[in-house]
């Protein structure tokens, strides 16, 4: 698993999603980060795996929903560094 699970954004959140949904998390992070170079830097893994958490504790939770959050993420990051 990433570290998508693993890391620790705020005590007890991770636990409240289902096993479905944090694979799907996984899922679309690492989709997403292989448009970066190298798979994206800590900081940029670490921003849109915050985007992901936040949409799926808010019920956004199907690959096509965590999708959208992830690019939107992924264009807000690249708006940043150009």
């Amino acid at each position: 698993m990433l570290a998508l699970t693993s890391h620790a954004y705020r005590p007890g959140d991770m636990t409240e999603l289902s096993e479905r949904t944090k694979a799907n998390m996984d899922v679309v992070l690492e989709e997403t980060c292989r448009q970066l170079p190298h798979g994206g830097d800590h900081d940029s893994r670490r921003f849109i795996a915050e985007r992901l958490i936040e949409a799926a504790q808010s019920g956004h939770s199907t690959l096509g929903e965590l999708g959208i959050v992830a690019r939107r993420a992924l264009a807000e990051l690249m708006g940043k560094g150009g």
